[in-house]
């Protein structure tokens, strides 16, 4: 299981929100690519990049900074936040990411994301952003009136291989991990799924741990490593265990 050390940006800084509400906003760096460094020393294997203001903006905004977070580290790099035409998905894999995450778009335009797949394969990861069950679209502020499982079911048949499930009401709360929900989607959509929102420490590692067999297949962690209530290390070492 791979855990993914997020960073967050907005206007060139990485921050973290509580519950996605652009309002309620922490600045942890103004330098992103030094941030990628300390979680690349830590032995991080692979980054989540969130662009913020590109999912506010539905084109990506962020991409100079990305450029140096890139050129920072030797460690693969995701990319998600407004990316909602071929265009941006082409112009994002050519600067180096290795995978893009679409969010919205999987909920508004499916047939994009089935001409992604067609093209990049296993490179094109969707994001399923959600509340009580039911899919969030446009920076999380609008219902999807969509089924997660559903949507999850439709993206397998599109050819996603991998879906990053985040439970909103959980996402920068640091009160646990939805690792009902998250066991239930892998099941349910049989696709590898990573796990988002909420992770406060170790525990919530082991928790999702036992899950793997259920195509679980890592977890981001954002605050948690931020306020220090997550040792990354640890995290780590605890994911990459054999049963």
């Amino acid at each position: 299981m791979l855990i993914f050390p997020a960073i967050d940006i907005r206007d060139g800084k990485c921050v973290r929100l509580f519950k996605g509400d652009f309002a309620q906003e922490t600045v942890f760096s103004d330098k992103p690519a030094e941030m990628a460094q300390k979680w690349e020393s830590q032995g991080a294997q692979f980054l989540h990049l969130v662009d913020l203001d590109g999912a506010l903006a539905g084109a990506s905004r962020n991409l100079e900074t990305v450029k140096e977070i890139l050129a920072a580290v030797d460690i693969p790099v995701e990319l998600g936040g407004g990316i909602r035409t071929m265009e941006n998905i082409d112009e994002v894999l050519a600067l180096g990411v290795r995978r893009v995450i679409l969010g919205s778009v999987a909920v508004k335009n499916p047939a994009l994301v089935k001409e992604a797949c067609a093209k990049y394969g296993d490179r094109i990861v969707v994001g399923i952003d959600a509340k009580d069950g039911i899919v969030a679209v446009d920076g999380w502020g609008v219902s999807g009136d969509v089924d997660v499982t559903t949507l999850a079911k439709e993206m397998k048949k599109a050819g996603v291989k991998t879906i990053i499930y985040t439970d909103i009401s959980r996402d920068g709360t640091l009160e646990g991990v939805n690792v009902e929900a998250t066991a239930k989607l892998a099941r349910e959509s049989g696709v590898n799924i990573v796990a988002s929102g909420g992770v406060k420490s170790t525990a919530d590692i082991e928790a999702l741990k036992p899950y793997e067999k259920d195509g679980i297949e890592g977890v981001i962690v954002g605050k948690s490593i931020y306020m220090g209530t997550l040792d990354l290390q640890q995290a780590i070492e605890i994911a990459a265990k054999e049963d």
